[in-house]
């Protein structure tokens, strides 16, 4: 039985929402998505269970923009 790392890197969360390093750190910095630094070296490590949190609450904000005919959903041409 595998199970999911508890904590992940910058660039996991990267390669699971599709999105640059840069972009992720943006989030950190924002406080969007919650994350620690941890070790000498600092670096940072984001909770599976935050990242799975941010995700639903990105799906909550979408549903209610396209209710409100704020956004229409588009084809993504990648």
């Amino acid at each position: 039985m595998t199970t999911s790392p508890r904590f992940l890197s910058v660039k996991n969360v990267a390669d699971e929402l599709a999105i640059t390093e840069t972009a992720v750190y943006t989030l950190l910095k924002t406080g969007e998505v919650p994350a620690i630094q941890v070790g000498p070296k600092r670096v940072w490590r984001i909770e599976r269970a935050k990242l799975e949190e941010y995700i639903e609450r990105q799906y909550a904000a979408a549903r209610e923009a396209i209710a409100k005919g704020q956004v229409t959903p588009e084809v993504d041409e990648e």
